[in-house]
């Protein structure tokens, strides 16, 4: 190899020519090369270097276009191997080269030397003793040692039979270059997204290059997937104008790829466009584009792109975070908002819409939600004409709304969802709308329940449509790939607004008011006893609008036996002013039944033509439960109620408590009565309880009722403090007496008490606040934050008996006893009465919060249990009572008693005992 630097090829010598240094960047044939500088702020120069005193054969060309006279060319033989041959040696490479000769032309001629000084190889030599190129020996000289040199070793190259110097011509298969491709679509199909061997050719911009496939020689024009880079505009002149970073973007993907050899997936062909992703060993370039700020993310071509769209949407986050380049003057959706406005858990009060829902924040603030990126359905075309004089109701007027709002309503309401805000949708005046009502500001948000993304439930259910944006509209649901996706599932099967069955048509007939209609309808309402309903509106703390499923009808529901504030109205001679706990109590009702499915028993109407009775929620009487929080009063008209009772209980209640309406309450004083007795009798003070579990010694757990908001709070703080910092599995090592939080069935934490620990995977644990106990692996188990420990709030779930009653021995019967009241009170309300206290727990009764029913009486006159008689004459009543239900279950030989008085026998073998 030549170590100094050749003189030019001319008659007069010169002056050494230079030495310069570059990076080849490209390389044309097997005699030039494109050599860059390195870039400084921008891309760098580049110029062509001819390989001095050689020849190579010339690649294969296509026809000029306009110009019928040319043809396309294929390879001179061997032309394509030497182009391999040092494409391989020094794409990519740092070199040093010296330009010997300058044609008028501007064409420089030159030597080449792989690295940083004339001691590296020297190309156009390798080329020559390889047999991949000649030696131009018009121009020879016999004084210069380089092209002596080179003379040499193309001598050798003839003698080994080198390259084209091989016999017969050696095996120099011309390359047949397909440059068209008849059916692009048929093609890419017919590669089933199998990766294929390439070489990039040409980069036109950041994401659009032309790829050599191999080894069929197929040369195509490949659009990255999923992206766009900023591109050169072409004018009308022909020239063309470069969008910012457009030229940063492409020297970005040319540096990289261009003549590498790479993997190429072709992924699809929509327009005749051929849609791929390029993998190089040093990584993928479609998320580097997005990483560095010269690409964003494109809808319509990402949901093609195989190796996963999540990738760049978090690839294109990241630029964005950092504002670099193409986002340098990006402001993210949420930015003014704190963390704690970004993601919060809030429960579902109401379903406005298909895409939106009211939810209740820990503040008790109510908040409208909007689900990004998704349309609810709606009226199309010629149907938004029809009916004009038909009242509009859009619910069941609009094909799939109702089936939409159905599904949000039975998923979400009354339940606590995770609220992640995507984007804040400005409000827009009618001006800018063109006349259009304006809409006030929204907050978009991604909601879930329990993993699952709403939205896209709604949209793979073709229940929703996603949104299209403009390119350059960031402000979008953050999971819009995943609801692409459910959006296309739902087409292909046809699901709900893709359907081409008949559309789902709601006949309601709203009889609200209607006094005519309402008549023929309630015989029967009155005669159906408790019918189901659907609470769709909340006029006032009383008064309501029902669904009524089974009749397909819209009824007004006044509730029967109390007497509610009024809210303000309109009235003939002005506004009348809204009384005091008004806006409490329809807040109460809305919060305790609006959307919810509930019982009603209607028992009359009025002028009006609305409907009056009872409203009942998981055995909860709306009527009773507006008297006992002290916002509303009992009327008259309850005297001939079964409810009559309970009203007047709950009504004490409230006034000793003396809030909202009876805060200025002032009691009576009480005549003096021959208290002597009185202290003597057995005292009833009930209170409202909720029973959560039942032992199989027919022990029960309950909470009290009162204390039921601060384990709920309580409750929601602590795993809201929990979804902020998880506990890390297996940190906490269980002791028998330990308080910890434990992870039940349904995935939700609960405090606990550590009862025994047999082995790490068994765990004895009892729930403080519920009463039941689970066997779990510690890895389900953490320690108790100290803010919601026993001393916060203390354990809610406690242990009692039923007062005068003695359980059967008999495990058959004593299960039957179980099952009775397991059936009857467990997860419901009851009052309860402390009567005596017990070794283990205290003894109690129970009444049913409905038909105040005591529950252990019942299970006496059903003959499940037997009588415990007490001596205390204060209980006499009360044990005669019982004992005349047992009498009456042994006379009628019920259950325990259908053999006789089997305690006749008074042999403990029979498995009883007096």
């Amino acid at each position: 190899m030549a170590s100094a630097v050749p003189a030019q090829v001319q008659s007069n010598p010169a002056p050494a020519p230079q030495l310069q240094r570059g990076i080849v960047k490209t390389v044309l044939s097997g005699c030039a090369v494109i050599v860059r500088g390195q870039p400084r702020g921008g891309p760098p120069p580049e110029r062509q270097i001819n390989l001095s005193n050689i020849r190579a054969g010339a690649l294969a060309r296509r026809a000029i276009q306009g110009q019928p006279d040319t043809k396309d060319t294929p390879d001179e033989p061997w032309a394509f191997q030497a182009r391999e041959f040092l494409r391989k040696k020094v794409i990519g490479k740092e070199v040093c080269f010296t330009v010997e000769n300058k044609t008028p032309q501007g064409r420089e001629y030159g030597i080449v030397f792989l690295g940083k000084d004339t001691s590296g190889e020297n190309i156009a030599e390798s080329l020559v003793a390889e047999g991949l190129a000649t030696v131009r020996r018009e121009g020879i000289r016999g004084n210069n040692p380089d092209q002596v040199r080179l003379c040499d070793l193309e001598d050798q190259a003839k003698a080994a039979k080198k390259g084209q110097w091989s016999e017969g011509g050696g095996s120099h298969t011309i390359r047949d270059l397909k440059y068209t491709i008849e059916n692009p679509r048929n093609f890419v199909d017919s590669l089933h997204q199998k990766p294929v061997n390439a070489i990039i050719e040409h980069v036109r911009d950041g994401s659009m290059l032309r790829a050599l496939l191999l080894p069929d020689y197929y040369l195509v024009t490949v659009m990255l997937s999923g992206i766009k880079c900023p591109t050169f505009k072409r004018e009308a002149d022909g020239s063309e104008t470069p969008e910012p970073f457009a030229a940063e973007a492409k020297f970005f993907t040319e540096s990289r790829l261009l003549q590498r050899d790479v993997q190429i997936i072709l992924e699809s062909c929509p327009n005749q466009i051929i849609l791929g992703t390029i993998l190089h060993p040093n990584g993928n370039i479609t998320e580097l584009l997005l990483k560095e700020g010269f690409a964003r993310c494109v809808d319509w071509s990402m949901a093609v792109y195989t190796q996963g769209a999540e990738k760049l949407r978090a690839a294109e986050r990241s630029a964005k975070e950092r504002k670099v380049r193409i986002w340098k003057d990006y402001v993210a959706p949420t930015a003014n908002l704190d963390q704690k406005d970004r993601q919060f858990v809030a429960k579902v009060m109401q379903v406005v819409n298909a895409d939106a829902i009211v939810v209740k924040l820990n503040s008790g603030e109510h908040k409208t939600i909007h689900l990004s990126s998704i349309r609810p359905p709606r009226l199309e075309g010629e149907e938004k004409n029809k009916d004009k004089d038909k009242r509009f109701r859009p619910l069941y007027d609009i094909p799939y709304m109702f089936e939409a709002r159905e599904f949000l309503r039975k998923k979400l309401i009354g339940k606590k969802v995770n609220v992640t805000v995507d984007y804040i949708r400005a409000a827009t005046s009618a001006m800018e709308t063109g006349g259009v009502p304006a809409f006030p500001e929204r907050t978009c948000a991604t909601v879930t329940i329990g993993g699952i993304n709403i939205a896209e439930a709604l949209v793979s259910k073709g229940l929703a449509t996603v949104i299209r944006y403009r390119q350059d509209d960031d402000q979008r649901s953050s999971h819009y790939d995943e609801l692409l996706a459910a959006e296309a599932r739902a087409i292909k099967n046809g699901k709900g607004l893709h359907s081409k069955k008949e559309v789902p048509i709601h006949r309601v007939a709203d009889i609200s008011g209607e006094t005519q209609k309402a008549k023929q309808f309630l015989p029967f309402l009155q005669r159906a006893g408790r019918s189901e309903a659907v609470v769709e509106y909340v006029f006032s703390g009383s008064r309501l609008k029902l669904y009524m499923p089974k009749e397909t009808c819209l009824i007004t529901f006044l509730l029967a036996g109390i007497e509610c504030p009024r809210g303000s109205r309109n009235m003939p001679g002005g506004m009348q002013v809204a009384e005091p706990y008004s806006e409490e109590a329809t807040i109460f009702t809305k919060e305790l039944v609006l959307q919810r499915e509930v019982e009603v028993e209607v028992e009359s109407m009025d002028k009006a033509g609305n409907f009056i009775g009872w409203l009942h929620i998981e055995s909860v009487n709306l009527s009773v439960a507006l008297v006992e929080n002290a916002l509303s009063k009992v009327h008259f008209t309850a005297e001939r109620s079964s409810y009559y009772k309970t009203l007047l209980s709950a009504e004490e209640t409230a006034r000793q408590r003396k809030e909202k309406l009876w805060a200025n309450y002032e009691e009576k004083p009480k005549e003096e009565v021959a208290q002597f007795t009185e202290e003597k009798e057995r005292v009833a003070k009930y209170r409202a309880v909720y029973v959560t579990e039942i032992t199989d010694g027919l022990h029960f757990y309950a909470q009290d009722v009162e204390t039921g908001t601060k384990l709920e709070s309580l409750m929601e703080s602590m795993r809201g403090e929990i979804a902020a910092q998880p506990p890390v599995e297996g940190s906490f090592a269980p002791r028998r007496g330990d308080f910890c939080i434990a992870k039940f069935a349904d995935g939700e934490w609960y405090r606990a008490r550590v009862e025994k620990v047999e082995s790490p995977a068994k765990v004895h644990v009892f729930y403080i606040d519920y009463g039941n106990r689970e066997i779990l692996s510690s890895t389900r188990l953490a320690a108790l934050p100290p803010a919601f420990s026993t001393r916060t709030l203390p354990p809610q779930a406690t242990e009692y008996t039923f007062a005068f009653i003695q359980v059967p021995q008999d495990e058959d019967a004593r299960a039957d006893a179980v099952d009775s009241v397991v059936r009857d009170i467990q997860n419901k309300q009851c009052l309860l009465n402390m009567e005596y206290s017990g070794a283990v727990c205290p003894h109690v009764t129970l009444q049913f919060a409905d038909s105040k029913d005591d529950v252990g009486l019942g299970l006496v006159k059903e003959g499940l249990v037997m009588v415990d008689v007490r001596k205390e004459k204060h209980l006499h009543k009360m044990v005669t009572e019982y004992l005349n239900g047992q009498e009456s279950a042994k006379s009628a030989r019920l259950n325990i008693w259908r053999y006789g008085d089997f305690r006749d026998d008074d042999a403990d073998e029979f498995g009883y005992r007096r």
